[in-house]
């Protein structure tokens, strides 16, 4: 959401003993303070929920700017591949201290907290959303903390305390906390719910109490709480600066930086795209698994190295469209030269351990992925360390990817190709038998 904040003021008195918020939430930045929600009313009073820069989970209560609650969690959130359903249910009648704030994460209550200070407090016109108070998603009036990554399904409930299950399940197969896309709930005066389907800020409940965007850009994706799409790691990066919920990768001197993706390839085939936003010079193509995270450094990783000269990394170069690996070469160049605007799209084959490459829609070197003609034969220095990971390199350069969200950075594609899949949505057509690289395509 980068500079991207929602906000509401609220015209109807709610509840001053009880209320539920669920969201879940995907961070794309694991070292800065976040606002994730708050109930506002001047900067001395407010209801907020925060991740915080030590990636713990901080709920906090300030009033006539004295601090009456904050309980920070022990347990650290630094997945940043991962959606994280977040719960907090208030019921201040509640006779135990203790219970009055209860946080729960995937399901899960958080009980163990570095800070923990509750309230004796019985009511108070923060819980609901008094009149005049406002409601802000991904921002912090006072400080600008703004959210970094992105959110779905967000409900605020007005006067009931409720339990995560209305809000998710345990997986009876995989034993994984999944999203409940259609809870049944009785939202109260100031309930909403929005992010539900898309990222449309209307209300999806039958209240009407729809936001505001405040500022930024709100951007679809379709990455979700029930298929996660690959994007780059910030943990497994050295240099560059990664943006747009880390699609975006970005450096600004003559020096080569490389960052890896978050889900990897063992089998099947999956295609995937990235944008030259700027500069001329940037690679795309797979690295091993084991070169992370330990082998980063100036000599066998990603610091000082472009894709191509890593051992155990196979990737075309945008300036010639040759095709490197350790440093030589890697197969027959693709016949195609990279610049500002093109997309290049990569077809990977983990079952047949082939690659293929194109520029704007068009195979290079004649190949096609379909039936397997004029592919680069991914060499046993990267088969026999799988899995494969999708990584990128720039070099005084910016390269937006798209692993299947439909966007270059903030920018949407511009006529979403055919996908037989029906997984992901990319510019150009996605060849016959591949798909996206995400949750749902992994399992295809």
């Amino acid at each position: 959401m980068a500079s991207t904040y929602l906000t509401r003021t609220n015209s109807g008195t709610g509840s001053t003993t009880a209320a539920t918020l669920s969201m879940w939430v995907k961070f794309s930045n694991i070292s800065t303070d976040q606002a994730l929600w708050e109930n506002y009313s001047g900067s001395g009073n407010y209801l907020r929920l925060r991740y915080r820069s030590d990636a713990s989970l901080a709920i906090q209560v300030d009033l006539s700017n004295s601090t009456d609650v904050q309980k920070i969690t022990t347990r650290k959130f630094r997945d940043t591949n991962a959606w994280y359903h977040i719960v907090l249910a208030i019921n201040l009648s509640d006779s135990t201290q203790e219970d009055k704030y209860i946080l729960y994460v995937n399901g899960v209550r958080e009980t163990s907290f570095s800070t923990n200070n509750n309230t004796a407090n019985t009511s108070g016109n923060y819980v609901g959303g008094g009149n005049g108070f406002n409601f802000t998603i991904g921002r912090h009036p006072s400080d600008d903390a703004y959210l970094k990554g992105v959110m779905s399904h967000v409900h605020f409930v007005d006067g009931s305390a409720l339990a995560p299950t209305v809000f998710g399940s345990t997986d009876a197969t995989t034993g994984e906390w999944k999203i409940n896309t259609s809870p049944s709930i009785t939202m109260g005066t100031n309930g909403f719910t929005i992010l539900k389907d898309g990222n449309t800020i209307t209300d999806q409940s039958s209240n009407s109490n729809d936001f505001t965007l405040g500022g930024g850009t709100l951007t679809k994706t379709e990455d979700c709480p029930s298929n996660v799409f690959c994007c780059l790691n910030p943990l497994e990066k050295q240099g560059s600066t990664l943006s747009n919920g880390n699609t975006t990768s970005a450096y600004g001197s003559g020096t080569w930086k490389g960052v890896a993706s978050t889900l990897a390839i063992e089998t099947g085939k999956f295609y995937y795209e990235a944008k030259l936003v700027s500069g001329s010079s940037g690679q795309l193509g797979i690295i091993r698994a084991d070169n992370f995270p330990s082998n980063i450094g100036a000599s066998n990783g990603l610091e000082t190295n472009a894709l191509g000269n890593i051992t155990g990394a196979l990737g075309v170069n945008f300036a010639d469209g040759s095709v490197q690996a350790a440093g030589g070469s890697g197969g027959t160049a693709q016949g195609f030269t990279v610049s500002a605007g093109d997309i290049v799209g990569c077809a990977v084959d983990g079952t047949n351990n082939k690659i293929y490459w194109s520029k704007n829609g068009v195979w290079g070197n004649s190949s096609n992925p379909v039936d397997g003609t004029n592919a680069t034969t991914i060499a046993s220095n990267l088969t026999d360390y799988k899995p494969l990971i999708p990584a990128i390199s720039v070099n005084n350069s910016t390269i937006s990817t798209n692993f299947g969200n439909g966007y270059f950075g903030t920018t949407a594609v511009s006529s979403a190709g055919t996908n037989a899949s029906g997984n992901g949505v990319f510019e150009y057509d996605v060849p016959t038998g591949y798909t996206a690289l995400s949750t749902k395509g992994l399992n295809l």
